[in-house]
């Protein structure tokens, strides 16, 4: 590769992982292309992007980036998955992937600034979907006034039960 390629690529890098909302770099030594290929259709269908590059290449496009926290993570074979929007969506899939092939393994990753473990990945992986907590957010928002609505819906209703056992009370007086 000539010094133009590579600049353009460590751009290219550069850019990604300024944007990026997590950052997980992997270890695929030991995987064949058709084990590949399935984890990057997968990782491509969640919207997220897996990517081999030359370690020399990463650790100079994470400059300036919050993947510089993983930079030391970038020695061996080292693929790179980047998530621009939804940070649970590639912990959920390389997590359940690692279970199935025990041949990749997650080294690091960096999330908002903060540097995860593996530990931190495995949590990260146990939330829900992104959608799934908008979901919850909205069902809790939309609790509150209908509770509301309910409570002052039922004051009416009470105060007629009440005179309505007044008046039968009378009647039988």
């Amino acid at each position: 590769m000539n010094l133009d390629k590579k600049k353009a690529v460590i751009d290219s890098l550069h850019e990604k992982l300024a944007k990026s909302a997590i950052v997980i770099a992997t270890d695929y030594k030991g995987l064949d292309v058709a084990a590949v290929t399935q984890l990057r259709a997968e990782l491509t269908k969640a919207g997220v992007e897996f990517q081999v590059a030359k370690n020399t290449l990463l650790r100079r496009a994470s400059v300036e980036t919050d993947a510089a926290l993983i930079a030391d993570s970038f020695k061996g074979p080292t693929a790179i998955a980047i998530s621009f929007d939804d940070p649970v969506a590639p912990a959920k899939i390389l997590t359940k992937f690692v279970e199935d092939n025990d041949k990749l393994q997650i080294k690091a990753a960096v999330m908002e600034g903060k540097l995860l473990d593996i530990e931190g990945i495995k949590a990260l992986s146990s939330l829900p979907s992104r959608e799934v907590l908008l979901s919850q957010l909205l069902a809790t928002m939309n609790a509150v006034p209908t509770g509301m609505v309910r409570v002052l819906a039922e004051m009416p209703r009470q105060m007629l039960n009440v005179l309505s056992a007044i008046k039968d009370q009378k009647e039988a007086a």
